[in-house]
Order: C-alpha cells, then structure tokens, then sequence
C-alpha cells in the first residue's frame, strides 16, 4: 500500500491527465501488484498474469487522458484485466490448466508426502493452501472470477456486477455456489469438529450462511439460523469450515509478491510509451 504522502488515486488521476508522467508513473506502481496477483488467480500461469500486467497497465497509460472516474480506478482496472484474460483463455482453451500455488512457495511432492520434511503446523498449512488453490483453479472461470474478485480481492458485489457486465443478483447466485464448492475441496484439510445430523432435520445452512455474510436474509431467518447452530454442532462445524475458506481467500491475496522481472519489465514498457511522440 501506499502512504498518504504518495497522493491519493484521484489527485495522481488528475496530474497525470493533466500529462504529469511521474503521476501516471506512481500510479501505475502502485497497482501493479493487485493488477500482477489478480492476473495470477485468473490466468493460473506466471507468464500469462506478466503479458496481463504489462497489457492492463498500458492500458491505464493510453487511456488516462479519458478516465473520467465513473468507477474507481481499481474497478476499471480489473475490467480490462478480465478482458485481457478472457482473451488468453480463448486462445489457450485446450491447454491444461496449471496448479502451481500462487504465493511463490511452491511446496516438493516428496516435502508433502515425507512429514519429517517440514514442520507439521507448516505441512498442514502448505496441504491447505495447495487445496485451495487447486480449488479455485477447478472453478469454472465464470465462477471463478466472482470468488476472485469477491472474497479474494475484496470487492463488494456492486462492484463485482460492474467488472462482469452482470446483475448482483447473478453474482451472488454464482458467488454463493464457488464458495460451497470450494469449502467442500477443504473441508477434510480444516478439520472442523462436527457431527452426524440427523436426516432431515437440518436447513441448507451452508448456503444460508453465504447468503447471510452478503446480507440477503432477514434478521428473522438469521436468527433462526443462529438458533440451530446453538444446538447442531455438524451444521455449526460446517459454517465455521466456510469462515475459515474465506478467510483463508483473503490472507492468500497478500502473500503474491510481484516478481522483480516483472515490475522492470511493467516499467521499461511504460517508459517506452511516454518516450513515443503522440
């Protein structure tokens, strides 16, 4: 993140449309990352979220002139980002898709098969984040790119709806079936305490619960959902399993590092731009 002495987007917005190039410099810098991450979770492949980087980036550069701010900067940018990606995709339909975990660390078959290779508490933790990744890497990409840009990367559903060309009510009703589908994938790594329901007698409250963090249910109906987790600890267990998959969402977007090769090369790229006689 930024300091407050780098200038807030909209006064580094305004100087650089005004053709200050160290405005448009800080602030392509300063999205770089979250444009290079989301790349990685989209696209799955280092060198594909790079070309994503250096393309949506550019992107920023030669239409700074004409961004206006009916959406916010970040919103825009993963638009374009998506676009860029979805035209990847199109091309490389048949290619397979890859696993690598996207923090950087990518853990050994033999490290995860061998215990004594690392530390238990770091076994478990690296057998999770690899489940979650290949998780979400399972997704189809219209499911996929809503869990990404919602419970990854923060966005609200509005803005989700907004990057996507969707109505909210269609990105939650996918936002709501890649979460379950996802905490299903880690549920047996999370161990959760739970037990057994007795048939018939509980609600869909995973779905439930999903909808009650997007504010969808009525206080009614989620004090009714509070009251059966109380008394069933399988449906409780299940829940607390969905917190911690967000959870987890959320603090695998601040482990991507944007690799040095890749910001010379975001920036090399931008200064053979501005160097260019319009």
């Amino acid at each position: 993140m930024s300091s407050a002495s780098d200038g807030r987007d909209d006064d580094l917005l305004e100087r650089a449309r005004a053709g200050d190039r160290e405005a448009l410099e800080r602030l392509v810098a300063r999205h770089q990352a979250q444009v290079y991450r989301f790349g990685l979770r989209l696209c799955r492949d280092p060198e594909d979220a790079k070309d994503l980087a250096q393309e949506t980036l550019l992107a920023l550069a030669r239409g700074i002139g004409e961004f206006r701010g009916a959406s916010s900067l970040s919103t825009w940018l993963y638009a374009v980002a998506r676009s860029h990606c979805i035209k990847k995709r199109r091309r490389g339909k048949h290619a397979p898709v890859p696993t690598t975990p996207l923090d950087g660390a990518e853990v050994p078959d033999d490290a995860l098969a061998d215990g004594a290779a690392l530390p238990d508490d770091a076994l478990a933790a690296r057998r999770v984040e690899r489940a979650l990744d290949e998780a979400i890497a399972g997704l189809d990409p219209a499911y996929r790119d809503v869990l990404v840009l919602r419970d990854v990367e923060g966005l609200t559903a509005p803005e989700v709806a907004e990057v996507m060309g969707l109505s909210v009510q269609a990105v939650k009703s996918r936002l709501h079936r890649a979460r379950l589908t996802v905490r299903d994938r880690l549920a047996p790594l999370l161990e959760v305490p739970g037990a057994p329901a007795a048939p018939g007698t509980c609600p869909d409250v995973l779905r439930l619960f999903s909808r009650h963090l997007e504010d969808e249910i009525s206080p009614a109906v989620c004090a009714r959902m509070e009251r059966h987790l109380a008394q069933c600890p399988r449906c409780k267990g299940a829940c607390d399993s969905l917190r911690q998959t967000l959870a987890l969402c959320r603090t695998g977007q601040a482990e991507v590092q944007v690799p040095a090769d890749v910001q010379v090369s975001v920036k090399r790229a931008l200064r053979d731009f501005l160097a260019t006689p319009a």
